[in-house]
């Protein structure tokens, strides 16, 4: 199979001079997210024989006579003089240059737009701050790109400022002709990734038949939740050779947090820190998983492991944040938020658990508003959408939560808590063959919180539909039977005056009195299981906030 895998990915060695010769290249352009990638990825491949490592790249004229400028400019680059490094630009004719120049020029509005929103704005206030260097970048890119004088690297800025104006189908198709110019920039992939937003939209782009198509397709699967074939796609990557890529590691842990595995993602996450001890990417979601087992001691270890290494990073803060929220200082944690958005605000868990956090504070204003600035940094954030729906229902607003919450269900259709959601809603509105619906489905794509059938049984019973009532309860005692859950429904025992109902509650108890004993099994425990059986509980009663858990949980998964 691995042999197969390779042959289909082409040869390692070749992959391998490839990322050498983009990390030379991006290096040059000071784009260092994108040698981060390729450094990772060549490092998880063996090394080359030093007749194989590829030479530098050849100078062209241009790039002779702009040789000494480019490197003035670089030094003032790397100490974020952009200003400075775009003056000693002007006038240099090489495609090296021009880029430095024209990106030295984005981060210089970049920065400035930064530190005036920072000076001036509170964390929720809907600031018009703009880059104003945008306008104009676009406008010499534009006729650059009319002449057909940009470069792979050049289109991928050209795409970027498109998007920051907004002008998203236009950056999209730039976005492709960069992946097509320069298909193993890995900035570009990801950059579209951020554009695109279903999979019929995906289907229909024309991509670059290369290996770095796999990451990205293995990216956009876990980006639109489907991570059946994006696990699927990441485990074909690692049998072709990239088994020690601590990013592919961190990507399927990130997959398996999204599907609610937490213990795979758990472990996952502890492999991924015992291999690289001071990364700090995705050591937020690592703190969501901790937050969601109540491990206290492992997330406290982890935020003080974060401090030492980098206080001052949006992952840290994010965490500390997580920290105190488990411990229920909710005006703690909200402040270490709004710490994580001063340093990145298009930071988008941070802006999705603030809102949760001013929902513990019952500060209903300012989470629909954090919940909002979620959704516009990204539109497939199911979590906002769904802490909106929740927020609205408090507020007894059901036409808005049912609009939060079919968007919710839009980009989650399998998950049953947004059907569940969804059914109540429904119920609220008087629109009982609606709610029975969703209640069915959420009960049919596996129900995670084994609410569904008990809320379709009530509902039936509500209609006097004895019948269908009384067979949702007896599967639901079947289901929770079987899966060790030893929980019996009080609404069950609300029942007794029909016979259908009644023979129910009986199936439950003959559950618990035909149960096997196994050998040495005491006779006081069978008398013990009853008891727990018919333990009063009535779950779908259960107040929306009777506690913080229920918040966090999807929050955080």
């Amino acid at each position: 199979m691995a042999a197969t895998r390779s042959s289909e990915f082409g040869d390692l060695v070749q992959i391998k001079k490839q990322l050498i010769s983009i990390i030379a290249q991006c290096k040059e352009r000071g784009l260092v997210h994108s040698v981060k990638w390729a450094s990772e990825l060549a490092f998880s491949l063996d090394p080359l024989p030093l007749n194989e490592i590829p030479p530098a790249l050849e100078l062209t004229e241009e790039d002779a006579r702009d040789l000494d400028a480019l490197c003035l400019a670089k030094s003032y680059f790397e100490l974020k003089e952009y200003d400075r490094a775009a003056y000693f630009l002007r006038g240099c004719r090489s495609q090296k240059a021009y880029f430095l120049y024209m990106y030295s020029r984005y981060l210089s509005g970049e920065k400035k737009k930064d530190d005036e929103t920072v000076d001036s704005l509170g964390p929720l206030e809907k600031g018009q701050v703009r880059n104003e260097a945008l306008r104009e970048l676009r406008v010499e890119l534009s006729k650059k790109h009319s002449a057909g004088e940009l470069d792979g690297f050049a289109l991928y800025l050209y795409g970027v400022v498109l998007r920051k104006l907004d002008l998203l189908k236009e950056a999209v198709e730039i976005f492709v002709a960069a992946t097509h110019a320069l298909p193993q920039h890995w900035g570009s992939w990801l950059e579209l990734c951020n554009l695109i937003t279903n999979i019929e939209m995906l289907k229909s782009l024309s991509l670059p038949e290369c290996w770095v198509r796999d990451f990205f397709m293995a990216h956009m699967f876990t980006e639109l939740q489907m991570i059946k074939e994006a696990l699927q796609k990441y485990q074909s990557l690692m049998e072709a050779g990239f088994a020690k890529s601590t990013y592919i590691i961190s990507q399927i842990a990130v997959a398996y947090h999204n599907i609610r595995d937490i213990d795979q993602a758990l472990y996952l996450f502890n492999e991924l820190r015992e291999q690289d001890p001071f990364r700090i990417e995705n050591m937020d979601t690592f703190s969501n998983l901790l937050y969601v087992r109540s491990m206290k001691p492992e997330l406290s270890y982890l935020a003080h492991n974060l401090v030492e290494i980098d206080k001052y990073r949006v992952e840290t803060c994010c965490v500390i944040g997580n920290y105190y929220s488990l411990r229920s200082q909710h005006e703690k944690a909200a402040l270490y938020f709004q710490r994580a958005l001063k340093l990145n605000p298009r930071c988008l868990g941070a802006w999705t658990l603030m809102g949760h956090e001013y929902m513990e504070m019952k500060n209903t204003s300012a989470a629909i508003q954090a919940y909002r600035h979620a959704i516009e940094v990204n539109k497939r954030d199911y979590r906002a959408w769904y802490g909106l729906g929740q927020t609205y229902e408090i507020l007894k607003m059901p036409f808005y939560s049912l609009y939060y919450y079919r968007k919710a269900h839009q980009l989650r259709p399998n998950d049953s808590r947004m059907l569940v959601a969804l059914g109540e809603c429904y119920e609220k509105l008087s629109q009982q063959v609606e709610a029975k619906k969703c209640y069915w489905r959420a009960y049919s794509v596996g129900d995670v919180e084994r609410m569904a059938l008990l809320k379709l049984a009530k509902l039936h019973e509500q209609l006097n539909e004895s019948d269908d009532a009384a067979q949702c309860y007896i599967i639901y005692i079947q289901d929770i039977f079987s899966c060790g859950l030893l929980i019996f429904d009080s609404a069950l025992y609300g029942s007794g005056r029909r016979g259908r109902l009644a023979r129910a509650q009986h199936s439950g108890v003959r559950c618990a009195r035909l149960r096997p004993l196994s050998r040495g099994e005491e006779r006081a425990e069978e008398g013990a299981l009853l008891r727990r059986l018919v333990l009063h509980v009535s779950h779908a009663t259960a107040p929306l906030l009777a506690g913080a858990g229920r918040w966090r949980r999807l929050a955080a998964l």
